[in-house]
């Protein structure tokens, strides 16, 4: 499931392959800027905000959110693409291929910044601010625990992952208010803690044990035991929002 983890490390991987190359090729497949043809250009920058990525060339932004299902896959070799792919982008032999991107938008590239202007401190940004952050999240004292780090408005790049492994470490309920939190400043540090020591990895981890199978405390972990006190993991679903939660060790 992408997170502000796994968009910077994607937005990494296309700096690494693209910035300095000129495009051979632009296949933008939304209909809206399906007329969009960058071939010729050269990759200027590739950043993230939060969950946004940002590749620019020349005076265009090329503008994604992975969403639930998005990822760009990237190869030296011909990456296979298929329905799902939402743009092609070549710069000679490679290929960075957008599937299943949640938004796709070709933007001017000195207005692109407000696409994300809403956004809180950026987790994996250079003006990460835990102090501001701590103070968007405590605004709302009887808002939602689970709720409020899901708000990328507060702070930019938790998703449903890393707000239940929060919820954990912190021992609160998901559902607990954010008042019952007596150290705002200390769960915004935990968070980008978190978030930084993942931001290499495709698989996540928050327990410190790298093995599969025991990277997370409660994260998909439903009726298994918990791995503190043994009681096994709640679980509830809301739409697109899940919650895992140990009944013991949170309150």
């Amino acid at each position: 499931m992408p997170e502000g983890d796994t968009v910077w490390h994607t937005a990494a991987v296309l700096r690494a392959r693209l910035v300095g190359r000129t495009l051979t090729r632009c296949d933008v497949r939304v209909p809206r800027y399906a007329t969009v043809d960058l071939t010729g250009q050269a990759v200027d920058e590739v950043l993230s905000r939060g969950k946004h990525l940002f590749i620019r060339v020349g005076r265009a932004s090329i503008h994604s959110h992975l969403k639930m299902d998005g990822s760009w896959r990237v190869a030296d070799r011909p990456v296979r693409v298929d329905h799902r792919a939402r743009i092609v982008l070549e710069a000679g032999a490679v290929r960075a291929v957008g599937v299943d991107l949640g938004v796709l938008e070709i933007l001017e590239r000195d207005r692109d910044g407000d696409a994300v202007a809403h956004l809180g401190p950026d987790l994996l940004g250079e003006d990460w601010d835990p102090g501001l952050a701590a103070a968007n999240l405590a605004a709302e004292p009887d808002r939602a625990l689970a709720e409020a780090l899901l708000d990328q408005r507060v702070l930019a790049g938790i998703g449903n992952v890393y707000c239940n492994e929060l919820c954990f470490v912190s021992g609160h309920l998901p559902s607990a208010p954010v008042s019952a939190v007596s150290d705002p400043h200390r769960l915004v540090s935990r968070a980008r803690d978190m978030l930084w020591l993942n931001r290499f990895r495709w698989n996540r981890c928050t327990t410190g044990d790298t093995r599969t199978g025991r990277q997370l405390w409660v994260y998909g972990r439903a009726g298994q035991s918990c791995r503190r006190c043994g009681t096994p993991i709640g679980y509830d679903s809301a739409g697109d929002r899940v919650t895992y939660w140990c009944p013991s060790c949170q309150r």
